[in-house]
């Protein structure tokens, strides 16, 4: 980018109303975007209406922001402002790095702080089964990650590879779309996507971990910007050792740039799931509406 920074104001609002009023509620968020090498944060805080009766604000294992917030009294609609504030820098140049075998091979060797870094995105998890799928998810790695290939070259690969061979599709699944059906029906969204990534990666020994942010859309040219039509978005990230984690994006084909927003990452979607909780009333129907708002302004 031709500034040496870019300063977004985001506005994340989550509206559940409820056809007869919950009686109590408890909700955990992960909303609050996290500082990272590239990105700072000015401001972000939580608006809860109704006012919560309880409200916590801890950091979790990864070093994500979390907000866990009970309403006890009845409500028949609860909404959650996220506003936050952050600047981004310019996404520095990553070399290609050793051959991929060879990280595979530090991998299993590493030891103290990086095994605690590395090691929770090595395995499976919820939603990346690699017990079940696992010889699948190798099969597809390999058509990128081919013998003395560099990793971060293996990687945008691999990312091309899911954008060219997998169809954006939101009627396609939901959160809870298990893995093996994305797999079959290649199609899905940037959940989906995120978490065949980091399976692929994981599956051939290297370390894959879901990044949960947000990506400031542009309108069609010569329409106005709507106010609320940016993305809650996801993607995933591959670890090296001579650049740390490098981020991807396989639901648009191509490495993050300035606009892409972090909040948090974890080993897929329940790690840093937007916001989660249960209510407490009588049976009822519910709703829920999720609007993001990424606006450029002035440094």
């Amino acid at each position: 980018m031709s500034d040496p920074s870019r300063r977004y104001r985001i506005l994340h609002r989550t509206t559940y109303d409820y056809e007869v009023p919950m009686t109590d509620g408890y909700t955990v968020a992960h909303l609050l975007p996290r500082a990272t090498n590239r990105q700072r944060i000015h401001a972000s805080h939580l608006e809860i209406t109704p006012e919560p009766s309880e409200y916590d604000e801890f950091i979790d294992l990864f070093g994500n922001r979390v907000v866990q917030f009970g309403v006890h009294r009845p409500h028949s609609q609860l909404v959650v402002d996220a506003w936050s504030e952050v600047e981004l820098f310019e996404v520095p140049f990553v070399e290609s790095g050793p051959p991929w075998e060879e990280v595979v091979q530090l991998l299993s060797e590493v030891t103290g702080d990086t095994a605690r870094e590395v090691a929770p995105f090595s395995g499976s998890s919820q939603f990346v089964d690699l017990d079940g799928f696992g010889a699948e998810l190798s099969e597809i790695a390999q058509v990128a990650f081919w013998p003395g290939r560099p990793i971060v070259d293996a990687t945008a690969a691999l990312c091309s590879m899911i954008f060219n061979d997998f169809v954006f599709d939101p009627t396609a699944t939901d959160v809870s779309t298990p893995l093996a059906q994305v797999l079959r029906e290649r199609r899905g969204v940037c959940q989906d996507f995120a978490h065949l990534a980091t399976g692929c990666l994981r599956s051939i020994g290297l370390a894959g971990r879901y990044v949960s942010g947000y990506l400031e859309t542009e309108p069609p040219t010569g329409l106005p910007r709507l106010v609320g039509a940016d993305l809650s978005h996801a993607w995933a990230a591959v670890w090296t050792p001579h650049a740390g984690w490098v981020d991807f994006d396989p639901t648009n084909g191509h490495l993050p740039t300035e606009r892409h927003l972090s909040v948090g990452w974890g080993r897929d979607f329940a790690d840093v799931s937007p916001v989660r909780g249960v209510v407490i009333g009588p049976p009822s129907a519910q709703s829920l509406v999720v609007s993001v708002d990424v606006v450029p302004v002035a440094p």
